[in-house]
């Protein structure tokens, strides 16, 4: 394998190769096609998260580091009984020095499957339709609401953002519009059930520090249309892996 272009170094830091630039044991085969032709690997341990994604032919290595509200184990392990949320924002992109912290946030649904016994875990606004489509399926009442709940406050959070970060309002407002739409997906699947989820107040805020999404926007973060192909490729794959850097 011709590995010249790559970013070796990098990529020996972060153990995804090794020093006779032999990829990771850790990778199987199909793991490293898809890595290299451009999809994104995902490592998770408890609340951390980094993924990794070669750029510019192959010759860069974009690696950006998350913290998740919640430990995955526990996430996990509760989703044996229900469908649990969880929230994850940038800490860092390490190219650009730790300058440019909080570069995105995203909210996850992790669905256990009773029959293979295993975790999915789907982005609220990625896989939005396969999300919404999957509870609707599941027809439980409770799950059906808190997803509606999960929405309305993902809706709150960048109607937020629109006015705030202007260079990317329409990356936020096609994310908008993808949220809007599940959600009335939602009212007709139980048009005639308002079984509201009476939490405190029912605070729409997430998580997160306010101005940490998109904070990167306003230096050098350019409004890209994804192509059908580049949606697919930003569909990352996961592995539970570690790969010395936490």
């Amino acid at each position: 394998m011709n590995t010249s272009t790559l970013p070796t170094d990098e990529l020996k830091k972060f153990g995804i190769i090794n020093e006779d630039l032999s990829f990771s044991k850790k990778l199987n085969a199909d793991d490293i096609q898809k890595f290299l032709q451009g999809y994104t690997i995902v490592a998770d341990n408890d609340k951390n998260r980094a993924t990794f994604q070669l750029t510019e032919n192959n010759t860069q290595l974009k690696v950006i580091f998350l913290e998740r509200d919640k430990n995955l184990s526990e996430i996990l392990e509760k989703s044996k009984e229900n469908i649990q949320y969880s929230e994850s924002k940038a800490r860092y992109d390490v190219n650009d020095n730790r300058n440019s912290a909080q570069l995105g946030f995203s909210k996850q649904a992790f669905v256990f499957d009773k029959k293979t016994e295993t975790v999915k875990e789907l982005d609220l606004i990625k896989d939005a339709p396969e999300l919404t489509k999957l509870i609707s399926e599941r027809k439980n009442p409770e799950e059906i609401s808190q997803y509606h709940l999960e929405l309305e406050k993902l809706k709150s959070f960048l109607q937020d953002k629109i006015d705030l970060y202007p260079e990317i309002a329409k990356k936020i407002t096609n994310d908008l519009n993808i949220v809007s739409r599940e959600i009335e997906s939602v009212n007709s699947i139980t048009p005639n059930e308002k079984q509201v989820v009476k939490e405190s107040n029912t605070d729409v805020q997430l998580n997160v520090n306010d101005r940490d999404l998109y904070e990167d926007a306003n230096r050098n973060r350019e409004v890209q249309e994804e192509q059908s192909e580049e949606q697919e490729k930003s569909r990352k794959f996961r592995r539970k892996i570690n790969l010395n850097f936490f």
